[in-house]
């Protein structure tokens, strides 16, 4: 008898199953087998050393929850007809084929495009080598078709990239606080009025994801290590990028050099899309890392200092505050830095201001719908007894190197 799924064992879930035909078909491609190489969380190994999952893993991942979800939409009655289930689950499938080198951290570094609008010229581009087969899919992927809960199911407060991100990136950094519950969230998920809804007896589960989510951003995502490591990424990539458009030797693999030289743009793609895709996929973190490695020799001071921060973890400080700073502590922070003689001329660069946020409800999308036991559908903001507030939580904050000390004002 011929076998109708491949079988992989994954670490979070256990055996996960992907269909033969189309869906493994996209598993196999190289595009797809790229995010091998892409890590979910960029530099967040630095703090949490476990953390060295890719994107290939959560892809999976997602990709196995949204058949859950699907089998359990299904069995309370929601119509999703063969053809629909499948195209949902290759958009939950490729919804991060576009996402560049350690993941977020180089998005408008390297390139001007968002890595939504690269996943889906990524996907437009398979379904022409596919004949069709991501049509519906790519409908699902925009927003544009008749079931909209099909496509709260790859974007929304609750879809199945959430709930996998936060299971998978809990478990390889080992920050319980990040557990979820999402099997039992996905039971309690159902549709009405066309609009994805949680049952009543499923809110508790809700607040626990949304907790959860917010806890995971401020003490993995946005921890001010690994934001300082991002940072100094962000500073040597952009380094490298004028070192290279103001005609010096920067010594990067073919992919990484041609976006070093050229300024790319979002209009760039749409009008090329053929060579900047493939252009695009031959680049991992593997080329980032490896240019990096090889920068620390670099006669430019600047990207050499960074450089070699960045490979021996000689990371900057990082502070983060409530309140924007005083203009007399950041005026300190330079004059160290211009007084400091261990660094090398125009430090000045060194001292990176910004700012962090995060959301973990909001109103901006589609608020999460409960489905009371009387059959009212009615939002989660009016009927938790959690206190959800739907705003959002800024930080400001400093990096500079940890040379200049700390400077008292």
């Amino acid at each position: 008898m011929e076998k109708s799924h491949k079988i992989l064992n994954d670490p979070v879930y256990g055996f996960v199953s992907i269909p033969y035909g189309i869906l493994f078909d996209l598993v196999e491609h190289p595009y797809f087998q790229r995010l091998r190489s892409i890590k979910q969380v960029s530099l967040t190994h630095y703090v949490y050393p476990g953390a060295l999952h890719t994107r290939f893993h959560h892809a999976i991942g997602a990709l196995h929850l949204m058949g859950k979800a699907i089998d359990s939409l299904k069995r309370k009655g929601v119509k999703i007809n063969k053809r629909e289930a499948e195209a949902v689950k290759i958009a939950i499938l490729l919804h991060d084929i576009g996402h560049g080198p350690f993941s977020h951290t180089l998005e408008n570094t390297l390139i001007e495009i968002h890595h939504e609008e690269l996943s889906l010229l990524f996907m437009e581009r398979l379904n022409d080598e596919f004949k069709g087969k991501l049509s519906l899919a790519i409908k699902i992927f925009k927003g544009k078709y008749k079931k909209h809960f099909l496509y709260q199911l790859v974007t929304g407060q609750l879809d199945m990239d959430r709930m996998d991100y936060l299971n998978r990136d809990s478990y390889f950094t080992g920050v319980s606080e990040g557990v979820i519950g999402y099997d039992r969230i996905i039971e309690m998920l159902n549709v009405a009025d066309d609009r994805l809804v949680v049952e009543q007896k499923g809110i508790y589960s809700v607040e626990r994801f949304l907790t959860s989510r917010r806890i995971m951003y401020w003490q993995v995502y946005l921890h001010k290590t690994v934001v300082a490591a991002e940072q100094m990424l962000i500073l040597a990539l952009q380094r490298a990028r004028d070192l290279s458009r103001a005609g010096q030797e920067v010594w990067a693999p073919p992919g990484l050099a041609y976006f070093l030289k050229n300024h790319i743009t979002s209009a760039d793609f749409n009008l090329r899309s053929d060579g900047l895709l493939e252009c695009f996929a031959a680049i991992d973190d593997t080329d980032i890392t490896t240019s990096v490695k090889a920068w620390q020799q670099h006669p430019d001071r600047l990207l050499a200092y960074l450089s070699y921060g960045l490979i021996n973890r000689r990371l900057f400080r990082l502070e983060f505050s409530n309140d924007p700073f005083p203009k007399e502590y950041v005026a300190g922070l330079k004059k160290a830095l211009a007084d400091n003689k261990d660094l090398p001329r125009g430090a000045d660069v060194f001292l990176i201001s910004g700012e962090e946020s995060n959301s973990a409800y909001t109103l901006n999308k589609e608020e999460i719908m409960v489905l009371t036991k009387e059959g009212k559908v009615v939002p989660m903001s009016q009927i938790s007894d959690f206190g959800i507030e739907p705003r959002t939580f800024r930080k400001y904050f400093l990096c500079y190197p940890k040379e200049i000390g700390n400077v008292v004002v």
